[in-house]
């Protein structure tokens, strides 16, 4: 009866060890997961130590109970299937498999990137969004000493337009247990192209998220609810309501046990109520942005670049070997979220033979061919503009700018406030271009493509349009004038520049005129007068 007493408090001992284990880290219960595979080795050797504890007096006992032997065979067992598994699911042993992860299709540039529109591009950079909303906490005084901003800060396309959204979190563990029954009050929303910063205060409070403790807590809420799914990076989004939402992506491994990781499902999360609902990748509903992370993207092209020729060759030959750039972007399309980054070759030059947009929703790899130079050389170009302001360069984005391929940063100081804009082409990235504002830094970067050859004013997509002067004003920027028109019938502004058209001083209110123009905010730029 000691005997089996003694076996009971040994079982019931491993079980609550195993029970806290599993608490805490949360392992998802899956071959494919290399957690479960710690966790049942972890189980294993605390079991082993329990039952050899009373039994082993001397080293001799160790070789002779056969138990022992059965538990240290079980251990070593469970870590040779373990990394006979790393091996096999490996791109060493499959490299044909990992370069087929993602389907690349060939395209055309202007085709699929269409002229600028200045609502659409994202100005800020995440550091930026950063300050932005700490400033914007920092003034909400009945919540900022309860509360932080969280460092999500989720890029998404929100009512067609670009927003990086995240939730407030405790201050600390103090302010939590203070806070948690009434939950998280707010959520942070910044408008990437205005830079407008709002936070929103919900009807019903954020309950789970990932500063919450406990059952309450989004990743052991998604594991007791999931208890097999491998989940990838966990995103916040809001739906087209505003209704917060955890966005959560499902594992899925195509090449062994734990090799070709791609996202097979979505678990959708009301950060409000808990409620979940499962989704096959296909069926996620459109509002969704981020369900393939961008570094997992990356990754799934450097693979389909580097080993089109096997692994020995992306190691030794590297023939046609080609890789993404360091750093990306995001990019607003077709109501989705897409990865911008550059692709080089593996030999360390400086240029980039093209460039890829990979959709976060749907894992489409979309592939243009152009060569020219690479992101940080185009910014290093920009920055050396700025030189005696020592503004620093945001990495940039590609935009279709005249037709040309061209890339766009924000400049900042060195309080990360964004100072300037700066566009560099891409082909011939020494010629750049500086504005206060956009449209202003766009009307000189057509004015040096004009200069430089690379396009005319007779392949820039213009308009005309004619009419009796309504309205005439004139202004300064950078030192030179322009003058700012209306004309009758047409609520739109022309900017006219006097170092380009002098005539336009023989102009006054009532006269007729013809104007030649590229449109833009806040004023369409007049290329032409008649």
């Amino acid at each position: 009866m000691k005997k089996i007493g003694k076996k009971a408090i040994l079982i019931l001992a491993a079980v609550i060890i195993a029970a806290v284990y599993y608490y805490v880290t949360i392992p998802a219960i899956n071959i494919h997961s290399s957690g479960f595979w710690v966790f049942i080795a972890i189980a294993a050797v605390v079991l082993l130590v329990l039952y050899a504890a009373p039994r082993v007096r001397t080293p001799d006992d160790l070789k002779t109970d056969k138990g022992i032997k059965v538990g240290i065979f079980v251990i070593l067992g469970i870590g040779v299937v373990y990394l006979i598994g790393s091996v096999l699911s490996s791109p060493i042993v499959n490299a044909n498999k990992y370069q087929q992860l993602i389907t690349v299709e060939n395209r055309k540039f202007t085709e699929d990137i269409k002229e600028v529109d200045y609502r659409r591009i994202p100005l800020l950079d995440r550091d930026s969004a950063t300050l932005l909303g700490n400033r914007k906490m920092g003034s909400m005084v009945d919540m900022v000493s309860q509360f932080e901003v969280s460092s999500l800060y989720t890029q998404i396309n929100y009512q067609d337009t670009p927003v990086r959204v995240t939730p407030l979190v405790y201050a600390n563990l103090i302010k939590w247990f203070t806070n948690q029954s009434n939950g998280i009050p707010a959520y942070i929303k910044i408008d990437m192209a205005t830079q407008d910063t709002e936070l929103v205060k919900l009807e019903q409070p954020i309950r789970y998220s990932q500063s919450e403790h406990f059952n309450r807590n989004i990743n052991r809420h998604l594991r007791f609810h999931y208890p097999t799914y491998i989940f990838d990076e966990l995103s916040f989004e809001i739906d087209d309501e505003g209704t917060p939402y955890w966005v959560c992506p499902v594992k899925k491994f195509n090449i062994g046990l734990f090799g070709g990781v791609t996202i097979g499902r979505v678990v959708l999360c009301n950060a409000v109520t808990g409620e979940t609902a499962d989704y096959a990748v296909e069926d996620c509903p459109n509002w969704v942005d981020h369900v393939f992370a961008a570094d997992l993207l990356t990754q799934l092209y450097d693979y389909h670049g580097t080993l089109q020729n096997g692994f020995i060759n992306s190691v030794l030959g590297q023939k046609g070997c080609l890789m993404t750039t360091d750093g990306y972007n995001y990019l607003a399309l077709e109501d989705d979220v897409w990865v911008y980054t550059g692709i080089t070759s593996v030999s360390g030059d400086e240029s980039n033979v093209g460039f890829v947009l990979m959709n976060q929703r749907t894992m489409e790899c979309r592939y243009y061919e152009i060569a020219g130079a690479q992101e940080y050389s185009a910014m290093a170009s920009a920055e050396g503009q700025v030189q005696n302001l020592g503004y620093q360069s945001t990495f940039p984005l590609l935009l279709n700018i005249s037709g040309e391929p061209t890339y766009f940063m924000a400049l900042k100081d060195a309080a990360g406030l964004v100072k300037k804009y700066a566009m560099v082409n891409i082909k011939k990235y020494q010629n750049v271009a500086i504005g206060d504002t956009v449209a202003e830094c766009e009307k000189s970067y057509n004015s040096l493509l004009r200069e430089s050859g690379i396009r005319t004013t007779e392949n820039i997509q213009t308009k005309s349009i004619s009419g009796k002067i309504t309205k005439i004003a004139q202004g300064v920027v950078d030192g030179n004038s322009h003058y700012y028109l209306m004309l009758e019938g047409n609520d739109g502004i022309f900017d006219v520049s006097v170092v380009d058209y002098i005539d336009i001083i023989r102009y006054t209110e009532g006269d007729k005129v013809t104007l030649e123009y590229q449109e833009g905010e806040p004023a369409n730029v007049v290329l032409g007068i008649k």
